[in-house]
């Protein structure tokens, strides 16, 4: 027993001093160095991920390669994470290297133009070119057998240098990247392709270029390196010491796993261990890798918690950024309002001002009321308890409307809005929730002339099978590629300060996807940075079936006629815009009557029955709308009521019908939605059918 003691401790402290010593980070960078790093942290590093297998985007999205995975050992190595910049064109990547934007370059050949101004270092590898032609070429092979024939080159690549000297005959011609020269190729615009045999031997087999084949190998040797700005002594000195502390297995295992190098099986090796050694190098290994692995887990732990924390953050202070903003949009309007109310009632002010300031307030009312309206329909679209409304729509007289309300406003920005309108009058009556769907479409509409400086927006309309899609494209501003995943998230922009420069309050296409999602329908979007960007909505909807009636009787005109309208409101001021707006009606003569509240509108049907057309309160003291429009209801079923009330929801609207109401409007009373009802309940003549 004491034998066996004796032999476990001792080999239990070698293990121990192995874990210790395998787990402790050997520093490689000086005090001064580390506290350069913290200091300087906004070092750049230039990735063009579009040539693989050295550096690309996978099916997920993410950015893989040789590169990728030799700077995140670099990394590793100082412990500190390079600022990474994405670009998606090599050209642009080489001007800012040429004016000092960049600070580090991943894949990048040498040259002694490039030698100027930048320091090369880890020669990892390095390939012979390759000539590309299309099948039907067999007798070229050699660069000299293209003489007066077009090549293709990516454009500001290395070897365009050496190949326009030493073959003046040649035609080259720059294409945008590899991908862009090789489907030139395909179609036959140019004769050969000439680069790198990874790049070329991945794009013909996963981009099917059936078309292509590699000829022959050239004799120009492709040698990618990690370039550093040359002025930047102590970044070079940095780089040196990561790239001479990273082994020569680990730069193999790195050329393995992306160049499928085959390796031999371990016990295949010289120096099999006798099976005693390999039981006990095992049992190393085995607690080796728990070891590895419950730090790694611990690191993925830690990773995941730290990404999370940073989330809360950001939504905390998006969150206040927005309650900001929102008290800065309630504010500014109402600044309006009550600063131009005030000058309304100054003696000295004239009957133009009187108007200019009347039209100032109500457009500051129009902005107020907006505002409130957006921030309380995304709290409702949010609890997930709004319900759809699908009604008859005519989608020809939808699109027309709002056509007709944005063309002014983009004329005056000196913008040019089109519609193409492909719906046919098959199609043109669906039944769908056509609120939510003019509201989304407005949205977009709103957001592309917001954003449009100049030049022209689209707006295109067609019917897929059983679904609307309509297009809204513009040449305004777009949205960066990192911020695109963020566009539709509540309390997000697409630039930090986009409120400041544009206003509102960012929740518009919020407001949209949810719409959109609420009936059945996809939201989606393409842009470029400065170019413009371009809306998809597609919606699902039913078609509106009836039977066509052409029984349209002639008439004749008689005379205006009279009309009697009560109005049941408790409110002063809300029965006297009401009262102004009925009155300024053209070719209407009307007798109006008040009630204060529900119970005095009953008792007016008691001892006047010749009302034609009632207006209804909903919230009103001692009886409220909807009580007195049931009890009004039950003696004249056939009489119009129509609701009137700030609440706006899909709940009230619907209580309201419930109760008998006919229609609908909202306050602040729109003079144009009280002339649409007029006009749809009280007919203007009286007609003599013949």
């Amino acid at each position: 027993m004491c034998n066996r003691k004796t032999f476990l401790l001792p080999f239990l402290y070698f293990l121990y001093t192995i874990l210790f010593f395998s787990c402790a980070k050997k520093k490689i960078l000086t005090e001064t160095e580390i506290d350069w790093l913290k200091q300087n942290d906004s070092i750049i590093v230039a990735l063009c991920p579009y040539y693989p297998p050295y550096q690309f985007i996978d099916d997920n999205n993410t950015i893989e390669g040789i590169f990728i995975e030799y700077l995140s050992l670099i990394e590793d190595k100082i412990d500190h994470k390079f600022k990474r910049k994405y670009y998606s064109e090599w050209p642009k990547l080489m001007k800012d290297a040429r004016g000092n934007k960049i600070d580090i370059i991943i894949e990048i050949e040498r040259t002694p133009s490039r030698d100027t101004y930048l320091s090369f270092y880890s020669h990892l590898f390095e390939s012979n070119h390759v000539i590309v032609t299309r099948k039907d070429v067999t007798t070229n092979k050699k660069i000299t057998d293209f003489n007066k024939q077009q090549i293709t080159i990516p454009q500001d690549f290395a070897i365009l240098e050496l190949l326009e000297k030493e073959y003046p005959d040649i035609i080259f011609k720059e294409n945008k990247n590899d991908l862009v020269c090789l489907q030139n190729l395909n179609s036959g615009k140019y004769d050969a392709y000439i680069g790198p045999k990874a790049i070329a031997n991945y794009l013909i087999n996963t981009k099917k270029l059936n078309n292509l084949q590699i000829s022959s190998e050239t004799d120009i040797p492709y040698i990618p390196l990690i370039a550093v700005d040359k002025k930047n002594k102590v970044l070079n000195d940095i780089i040196k010491k990561a790239i001479l502390a990273i082994s020569d297995s680990e730069n193999q295992n790195i050329l393995e796993n992306w160049l499928y190098t085959e390796t031999k099986p371990f016990y295949k090796r010289a120096g099999f261990l006798i099976p005693f050694i390999l039981f006990m190098a095992s049992g190393l290994i085995f607690i080796l890798g728990i070891n590895f692995y419950l730090g790694y887990k611990v690191k993925q732990k830690t990773k995941s918690l730290k990404i999370a924390k940073d989330e809360a953050e950001k939504n905390n202070e998006l969150k206040s950024a927005f309650i900001q903003n929102i008290s800065h949009e309630i504010r500014t309007p109402m600044n309006g309002i009550v600063g131009f109310s005030k000058f309304l009632n100054k003696e000295n002010t004239n009957n133009i001002e009187k108007i200019e300031y009347s039209e100032i307030i109500a457009n500051s009312s129009k902005q107020l009321m907006n505002s409130m309206n957006n921030i309380l329909e995304i709290s409702e679209l949010q609890t997930k308890l709004v319900k759809l409304d699908p009604k008859k729509t005519d989608l020809q007289e939808l699109f027309d409307d709002i056509f007709s309300l944005y063309e002014t406003k983009a004329k005056e920005k000196g913008i040019v809005l089109l519609l193409n309108n492909n719906i046919i009058e098959y199609h043109r009556f669906v039944y769908i929730d056509k609120s939510r769907l003019n509201k989304t479409i407005k949205i977009l509409v709103e957001n592309a002339i917001k954003y449009t400086k100049k030049g022209a927006i689209l707006i295109s309309c067609t019917i897929h099978k059983s679904t609307l899609v309509v297009t809204i494209r513009d040449s305004g501003v777009g949205i960066k590629s990192e911020n695109q995943k963020l566009i539709f998230k509540s309390f997000t922009q697409s630039e930090n300060q986009i409120s400041k420069k544009y206003g509102g309050l960012g929740i518009g296409l919020t407001l949209a996807k949810e719409n959109t999602q609420l009936m059945k329908g996809k939201l989606s979007f393409s842009s470029i940075p400065n170019k413009g960007s371009t809306f998809r909505l597609e919606i699902p909807f039913a078609i509106f079936t009836f039977k066509n009636k052409n029984n349209i009787l002639p008439v004749t005109l008689d005379k205006i006629k009279t009309y009697t309208i009560l109005i049941a409101e408790d409110g002063d001021i809300n029965f006297l815009v009401l009262k102004t707006i009925l009155l300024k009606i053209e070719n209407y003569d009307f007798i109006i009557h008040r009630a204060h509240n529900g119970k005095e509108a009953t008792v007016f049907f008691e001892e006047i029955n010749t009302i034609d057309l009632v207006f209804m309160d909903i919230k009103m003291p001692e009886m409220n709308g909807y009580d007195a429009t049931r009890w009004i209801k039950k003696l004249h079923p056939r009489l119009p009521v129509i609701a009137q009330t700030a609440y706006t929801n899909d709940e009230d609207i619907q209580n309201a019908f419930n109760a008998g109401c006919d229609d609908f409007i909202s306050k602040p009373i729109d003079p144009k939605s009280i002339q649409k009802i007029i006009h749809k309940y009280l007919p203007t003549y009286s007609f003599l059918n013949y």
